[in-house]
């Protein structure tokens, strides 16, 4: 099966049903998947920081780089490809302390706090979800069958 890799501050979608996507190296970053079951497409999205105010320069060339822009790129992007927003299955995972134990930035919960507000303002909910703790993960979305699984230290799971 062909894989997509996603990067940081990347966003991919698509209607390849043979395809797998994946991101690597979620540690205070966000890894969103939408998968919608009827018309097998999915998307994926690995965003680094909350809100685009910081560096709007960065957000025109990156929008992927922060939640406030990423995520409504990859809904529009997943719904004009077919998906129904009411059959979408989203699930999270990332948002760890990795690099700040101390909780100074906080940018790990900040990162999700927003996936969550913006969600829920479109009225998403997230079925499963990886988030928090100290650990770096991996995310898969498999087109197929839409099953995500997260790998970290503590083994694979599926969400």
């Amino acid at each position: 099966m062909p894989t997509a890799i996603v990067g940081i501050s990347e966003i991919y979608v698509t209607k390849n049903s043979e395809e797998d996507i994946i991101t690597y190296s979620l540690g205070s970053c966000i890894g969103m998947t939408v998968y919608d079951p009827e018309v097998r497409v999915g998307g994926m999205i690995h965003y680094m920081l909350p809100l685009s105010k910081i560096s709007q320069e960065k957000a025109k060339v990156k929008p992927g780089m922060f939640a406030d822009t990423g995520i409504p790129i990859l809904l529009r992007k997943v719904l004009v490809a077919g998906a129904a927003k009411d059959r979408l299955i989203v699930k999270v995972a990332g948002g760890s302390q990795l690099m700040d134990q101390n909780k100074t930035f906080n940018i790990g919960e900040r990162n999700y706090l927003v996936l969550r507000k913006l969600l829920w303002k479109n009225r998403i909910l997230i079925k499963n979800e990886d988030v928090g703790g100290s650990e770096s993960r991996t995310m898969r979305l498999e087109m197929e069958t839409g099953r995500v699984t997260i790998k970290s230290g503590k083994g694979v799971m599926e969400l």
